[in-house]
């Protein structure tokens, strides 16, 4: 799916363990085509979206509507799930109150994602197609922590 035919166009760490199991599942339930995913460790990622800093983007989840308009890190979750009909819950992560404290955890995960994808699957990084074949083990138990969270 090209970004111009996609709602939402997800920008993500390929090589993250639990970034692309994620990722797999929303490709598994994103029947409609409204999200584009981009691994932001591509080599020619810069020339293809100069308006995204690839730093950045590992930081923090970067997304981009088809207008234009970006948003970044439990906002792309939220509404990448909701596009695709799934894990309708995560909208309770941006009720005022609830979002600050959703958010700040969030940027713990972000910031440890790795550490945490190698005590989940034994794997800090991915190499450059490792992430692209997850096994239906790491699928499933990743999937049972996104239910937990």
């Amino acid at each position: 799916m090209s970004m111009k035919d996609s709602a939402l166009t997800i920008f993500y760490d390929g090589r993250c363990p639990l970034c692309a199991a994620e990722m797999k599942q929303l490709r598994q339930h994103d029947g409609a085509g409204k999200l584009c995913l981009e691994d932001i460790n591509q080599p020619d990622f810069e020339q293809r979206f100069p308006n995204i800093d690839p730093v950045e983007a590992d930081r923090m989840l970067h997304g981009q509507w088809a207008d234009g308009t970006l948003i970044y890190g439990l906002d792309v979750t939220a509404q990448a799930w909701a596009l695709v009909g799934r894990h309708q819950w995560l909208k309770l992560l941006r009720l005022p109150l609830v979002r600050w404290f959703a958010d700040l955890g969030y940027l713990f995960f972000a910031r440890y994602r790795r550490q945490i994808s190698r005590l989940l699957t034994g794997s800090s990084r991915c190499d450059a197609q490792a992430c692209h074949k997850i096994p239906a083990s790491v699928s499933a138990e990743t999937s049972q922590i996104k239910e937990i969270r």
